[in-house]
């Protein structure tokens, strides 16, 4: 499971199936391996999902120190707390407590916040998560800071600029000194920007959480049950984007289609974003 193929380029050019390829945190602590003292920055659902992994397979090396901090840009119970709880997470070492706002004020006040931090803790490496405001904040902390930084889901792409994601992940994979690909095609899209130097294949660590997950559910949902939907007959939805959201035709015909769903006999399970809650 710890036996890893690397090219001169340092590029892991295996070409394994996702079944037989090691777990990607699996992979993602061995090429860390020379960070000691790691700062892992998280602050949205998603991240916390990743991080489970991650700092599980840090955990169970013994060599690596993980000091967690967490944004608060999901912040509320719902978003964040019973996230760490569920997954097995210990709880972060610390909040900066940023809360919602505009993109610039956001990912600003992150920085503040986090910079003193950094520079009081010193780590050897700074590790971020897909492509939040957080994921931007933390990278450029690092960046100015010189403190080494790896990307978990880098190279991913939409193509589309007008997503905050996409210049987020765009930014942040540029000032990465290891990237940990999901896929080769997120290898390709790196190439494709020049960045070849650090960049390795470990595959999904949202995956990984999902095996873990199923192996300890098994067939039953319980959260399916509490809503009286039985299992395998009912669909999970989410929306939260603001292309969906804030045009209220489309966010109308989205719930339309969620209701035609129910009446025909497919339940929907909803878990809504405090911003989707706020409009309906």
């Amino acid at each position: 499971m710890e036996y890893l193929q690397n090219s001169g380029s340092g590029l892991d050019t295996s070409t394994e199936s996702q079944q037989d390829q090691p777990l990607g945190a699996i992979r993602i602590r061995r090429y860390a391996r020379r960070c000691m003292g790691i700062l892992t920055v998280v602050g949205a659902r998603p991240q916390f999902v990743k991080a489970a992994a991650v700092s599980a397979a840090f955990n169970a090396a013994g060599w690596a120190h993980e000091s967690i901090v967490h944004t608060g840009q999901h912040y509320d119970e719902a978003m964040s707390g019973s996230f760490f709880a569920e997954l097995g997470i210990a709880p972060p070492d610390h909040n900066l407590e940023v809360g919602s706002g505009g993109h610039g004020a956001q990912t600003g006040l992150m920085m503040q916040r986090l910079e003193p931090l950094v520079t009081d803790e010193q780590p050897d490496c700074m590790l971020v998560y897909g492509d939040t405001n957080s994921t931007l904040a933390a990278a450029l902390v690092a960046a100015k800071l010189g403190v080494r930084l790896a990307h978990v889901e880098a190279g991913l792409r939409s193509f589309d600029r007008s997503m905050p994601e996409e210049v987020n992940r765009v930014l942040t994979d540029h000032v990465s000194d290891l990237l940990f690909c999901p896929s080769q095609e997120a290898v390709r899209n790196l190439a494709a920007e020049g960045v070849t130097r650090g960049v390795h294949v470990v595959g999904d660590v949202m995956h990984d959480v999902l095996r873990r997950e199923l192996a300890t559910l098994g067939s039953h949902n319980p959260v399916a049950a509490s809503v009286g939907c039985a299992d395998g007959g009912y669909v999970v939805a989410t929306i939260h984007r603001p292309g969906n959201t804030d045009v209220p035709e489309r966010f109308e015909q989205i719930v339309a289609a969620f209701a035609s769903l129910a009446a025909d006999g497919c339940p929907v399970i909803w878990p809504a974003h405090p911003r989707t809650a706020a409009l309906v």
